[in-house]
């Protein structure tokens, strides 16, 4: 049997290099983080006024929508600080005792990442308040009337939690952190920036008409718009010269889904349910759901929240409700009816 040739040989270096490459996007330092210039000034203070009097900067929740960065800060801050960054989310601490082990591991001036800290088990949120203020926590050892509480000093150090739901937060945790932030959707042209900041680092030549295309469709969501350029880097390479403008840009996210607007199959089939199928509501979100063959939840948490934002669809005590927007996107006509509350 003759061994394979050399040139046959497929090295996996590429590979991994190109791994490095898409994630080194994430932003490293504050001077690098593009948009939310409010959370960015009052983050910079926190981390300037904490490194002066050499102490490690108090607890801070980033709360907002999925996509905007709230890790990348978290990440941002131990380089900042010249500190480790230990990763965890609410969702893996089941147990008090599982929060107890990550808190006495912790080393002095560490950041502690809890993403989705809103999903964390109540019995570890309760250990976690005297954690956050005091720096000890209780451990429990044996059961009943033996039970002994065994107290742990911890080394100081800043928790960083980020929740998509901030409602969900009880007060006491919520009153827990000492730097609260809301991070908003992003403008065009922050997106474009970003975009630009990207394809620099993918070594993706990127238009101009090229940006504003692909960040028109992005939702106002920076790990939308790094997805985005990354399909339409895809479809450059393999069906045009490499290079990316607005025409590559609208025939490659036409190929994956994505119109104008930014919408996905999903969304235009929650659309298209409302519209077609029941006259533009009002009808329930149970029967959207069952009409587009997805769960209740993945209409209401991926689906509607951008359609509501892009004013497409409303919510309404009697059920969702298709707006004049939708039906000019869709490129229906709405029917003879009476006055409607949109009319207006």
């Amino acid at each position: 049997m003759s061994e394979p040739l050399e040139d046959d040989v497929v090295s996996p270096l590429p590979v991994l290099a190109e791994r490095e490459v898409e994630a080194s996007l994430r932003p490293r330092l504050l001077s690098e983080f593009v948009g939310q210039p409010k959370v960015r000034e009052q983050l910079q203070l926190v981390l300037e006024s904490a490194m002066r009097r050499n102490r490690p900067p108090d607890h801070v929740l980033l709360s907002g929508p999925p996509g905007l960065g709230k890790t990348s800060l978290a990440l941002i801050m131990g380089t900042e600080l010249g500190a480790p960054v230990r990763v965890t989310s609410g969702p893996a601490i089941e147990r008090a005792g599982d929060l107890a082990a990550l808190l006495t591991s912790l080393q002095e001036g560490e950041v502690l990442f809890i993403d989705e800290i809103h999903r964390i088990a109540r019995p570890a949120e309760e250990l976690l308040y005297m954690a956050m203020e005091d720096y000890r926590v209780d451990v429990v050892v044996g059961k009943g009337p033996g039970a002994t509480a065994i107290p742990l000093d911890l080394a100081p150090f800043t928790l960083v939690g980020a929740t998509t739901r901030a409602a969900l937060l009880t007060g006491p945790l919520r009153d827990r952190f000492g730097f609260t932030a809301h991070m908003d959707f992003y403008e065009p042209f922050e997106l474009e920036a970003v975009l630009y900041r990207s394809a620099a680092l993918l070594g993706v030549p990127l238009e101009e008409d090229g940006a504003v295309e692909i960040a028109g469709r992005s939702r106002g969501t920076p790990r939308i718009a790094n997805r985005l350029l990354r399909r339409v880097r895809d479809y450059s390479e393999v069906r045009a010269d490499g290079r990316i403008d607005a025409e590559i840009a609208r025939a490659a996210l036409a190929v994956y889904d994505v119109d104008q607007l930014g919408l996905d199959r999903l969304d235009r089939a929650v659309l298209d349910a409302l519209v077609r199928r029941f006259n533009g509501g009002p009808v329930g979100v149970g029967t959207i759901a069952v009409a587009v063959g997805e769960e209740v939840e993945t209409v209401e948490e991926v689906a509607e929240p951008f359609l509501v934002r892009a004013g497409l669809l409303a919510r309404t005590p009697r059920g969702r409700v298709a707006t004049p927007a939708a039906w000019q996107h869709l490129g229906v006509s709405r029917p003879a009816q009476g006055p409607t509350l949109f009319d207006a």
